[in-house]
């Protein structure tokens, strides 16, 4: 059940942070929570124009995962990163190709043929200096040590009033009320 899936993400995140090859990611339409922060661990990015961006962690009364507390503010700087995390509220793909979130942004039926042309140009490249020049770009320990310390206070923050009232709130359709909480 739960559990199991947690593992499933947490391999995957790890996996992801420790990737030596070279990540492209194509991504159309909503992107949330992990489907975000993952494109932080890809090294091209294409967004179709109807792609919207979210990391409502806080929202949920939980915090940020896959290393994103680290990555996001380097990419994107603090203010904006943590107004996306904080508020949680969507980026459109012509604000993340601004920030530099995404390489481009392109018509929806174009988005795989894009991907494809880049991973095909990525795979000309000479592949022992494309993956040692990204393990000089992104340290695999530090990337590592920032998801572990991301999931304790993830799994901290699940067990909270706060997230409790959150996901409550997400079940009934209605907006949380953390006033009365501690």
């Amino acid at each position: 059940g739960a559990v199991q899936g947690e593992r499933h993400v947490s391999r995957f995140i790890r996996a992801l942070g420790q990737s030596t090859r070279p990540l492209v990611a194509a991504v159309q339409g909503r992107a949330v929570g992990v489907g975000t922060t993952m494109l932080l661990h890809c090294d091209l990015v294409v967004l179709a124009e109807n792609a919207l961006l979210s990391t409502p962690f806080v929202n949920l009364a939980l915090v940020p995962e896959a290393s994103s507390s680290l990555l996001m503010p380097l990419r994107i700087g603090y203010a904006r990163a943590f107004e996306m995390f904080a508020l949680g509220e969507a980026v459109d793909a012509a604000s993340a190709l601004a920030w530099g979130i995404a390489n481009r942004v392109v018509p929806l039926d174009r988005l795989d043929a894009e991907a494809k042309a880049l991973a095909a140009r990525l795979a000309k490249q000479p592949a022992g200096a494309v993956s040692t020049t990204k393990r000089l770009m992104r340290n695999p320990e530090v990337l590592m040590a920032q998801i572990r310390a991301e999931s304790e206070q993830f799994a901290a923050r699940l067990k909270k009033e706060e997230a409790r009232e959150a996901f409550t709130a997400l079940a009934e359709s209605r907006p949380p009320d953390f006033s009365q909480l501690a």
